[in-house]
């Protein structure tokens, strides 16, 4: 038994480990409540608070805190709001993206990408992402990249989020103001530009002080490289799907993607359209099957989850095909100065072009905690439940770092939970107790075998950490048709992978659901913070 902070919500809390399927750990959890009475809330204390980021998760972050009462400024590098949803048609010079001079494109969309989930479980919790009754907007439940931006602007427009967004200014240092606990110096350098010709041609640099920093700049940004043995001898070219926008340049290529996320299903499919060949591969080993799949007579599949084999097997004994795939669990053993690639089992590919579909790396290149916070093995450590360095608490804290999540509204909670913390609402733990904390979450990662990199993937236990945080403040959690209708898509994807997105039929009932839901939320209505209810 532990006791918890000295706010006005202070708890006596007894501590578990929340486990999902296969024993694996999700976070270290306070899983008994006995809370405190209290007649009323004491008054907020505003904080002068950095936003770094214009973004989903800043957007939300930046609404969070003025609902609480705090100061906003919010750090954008580009010219609009948006982050990672603004789509940019120019890719980096280093295809690869490894040169730490290039000239930096945020983006990583394709110019084909459409959203993986339905657009009623994205959106957030209280300002719904409904189709517009505009011909000008996409209305499919699986809209394009644009639309999700235009959801985005909308969503700043309406909270009036822009009139504090510093656009075209980034951050190059953020770090505590020495001997002052609690204050944080924030240098930033904004373009100035020439409104006659609209190009940059220097910077107005600004450093100053805040009480508190919310760090919300994406991870989709610096890529993760695979390492083969053999590449540098290895005469074809290699990008990362960072720098991917169109299949135009593969034409008659055969090309391997490495890696088995989102985008490397997406692209493989659309590339096939143009390319002689190709071949996804992927880290394990397991037996080799043959099954086809309709559609193509050109994409072999070297996958590395046994799930997958699994429904693909299980959706090809459903499906008629002219289309075959091996579904192979290999790695690639070595590439050879006379373009060969020679996988695991033996198989030998002469391809043209290497595609690294292999995520993202946590990359704070303008944060400095002297070595309080670090990133190692792709780890932001260390954090208590992915948010607040304990040390620094509440003064840093991190935005989205979960990945394999709906990242939407565990933006929002998550800005719920700083919000209420930097107001004097919501009380955390003490330091030691929130690094126990921490430790003990490490400490059983590591007993489970799962790897420093997998540490904030989430996955299927995203909907337990969401439910976490809105309990701290005082919220209703995730719907349960918003999780039904997650697992109906993915369902839905694994069967049928190529139509998915535009016959998932199958849940109606859900979306009837959802859009009753939906009419409870008028964002001229929301009450100002959920520690009222």
């Amino acid at each position: 038994m532990v006791t918890c902070g000295s706010g006005w919500m202070g708890t006596l809390l007894t501590s578990s480990f929340v486990k999902c399927p296969e024993n694996r750990t999700l976070f270290h959890r306070n899983n008994k409540h006995l809370s405190m009475s209290s007649p009323q809330l004491p008054p907020k204390i505003s904080r002068h608070v950095a936003v770094i980021g214009a973004g989903a998760a800043g957007l939300v972050a930046s609404r969070e805190l003025r609902r609480e009462g705090h100061d906003v400024v919010v750090f954008e590098r580009d010219n609009q709001v948006g982050g990672t949803w603004v789509y940019n048609p120019r890719v980096e010079p280093d295809p690869l993206s490894l040169d730490p001079n290039r000239r930096l494109i945020h983006s990583s969309l394709y110019r084909s990408l459409r959203t993986n989930l339905p657009r009623e479980v994205m959106g957030f919790k209280d300002y719904p992402f409904i189709a517009k009754n505009d011909k000008k907007r996409d209305q499919r439940r699986f809209p394009g990249h644009q639309e999700v931006l235009l959801y985005l602007q909308d969503f700043a427009s309406e909270f009036g989020i822009a009139e504090i967004v510093r656009f075209d200014t980034e951050v190059v240092h953020v770090g505590p103001v020495k001997d002052n606990i609690g204050k944080w110096t924030v240098r930033s350098k904004r373009k100035i530009r020439d409104d006659v010709r609209e190009v940059g041609f220097g910077f107005d640099v600004d450093e100053e002080i805040y009480d508190a920093v919310v760090i919300c700049n994406g991870h989709y940004t610096e890529p993760r490289i695979a390492q083969i043995p053999g590449i540098s001898s290895w005469p074809g070219k290699q990008m990362h799907s960072h720098n991917y926008r169109t299949p135009e340049g593969f034409q008659d290529q055969v090309a391997i993607l490495i890696g088995s996320s989102a985008s490397s299903f997406d692209l493989s499919r659309e590339i096939a359209g143009v390319a002689k060949e190709v071949h996804v591969t992927s880290r394990s080993v397991a037996d080799e099957t043959y099954q086809e799949q309709p559609g193509f007579d050109n994409i072999w599949l070297h996958s590395m989850v046994k799930e997958l084999t699994w429904s693909y097997e299980k959706f090809a004994r459903r499906a008629s095909s002219k289309m075959l795939v091996f579904i192979k669990m290999m790695q690639i053993e070595s590439a050879h100065a006379d373009g060969s690639v020679v996988f695991r089992n033996g198989r030998v590919v002469v391809a043209d072009i290497i595609i690294h579909c292999t995520g993202y790396k946590y990359h704070f290149p303008f944060l400095d905690t002297n070595g309080i916070v670090t990133v190692d093995g792709n780890r932001v450590a260390p954090l208590y439940k992915h948010v607040f360095p304990p040390v620094l608490a509440p003064w840093l804290s991190f935005v989205g770092l979960p990945w394999k999540v709906v990242p939407f509204p565990l933006f929002e909670l998550q800005t719920k939970w700083i919000a209420g913390v930097l107001s004097g609402h919501i009380a955390l733990p003490t330091p030691e107790e929130m690094m126990e904390d921490v430790k003990a979450f490490y400490l059983t990662l590591e007993a489970s075998n799962i790897p420093k990199y997998r540490t904030h993937n989430l996955g299927v236990c995203q909907f337990e950490y969401d439910n976490w945080l809105a309990s701290q403040c005082g919220c209703p959690g995730i719907e349960e048709w918003r999780e039904q209708m997650y697992d109906a898509a993915g369902k839905s994807k694994l069967l049928r992978p190529e139509i998915y997105r535009d016959e998932l039929d199958d849940d109606d009932d859900l979306v009837l659901e959802a859009y009753a839901d939906f009419k409870k939320y008028t964002s001229k209505s929301q009450s100002s913070s959920c520690f009222s209810q």
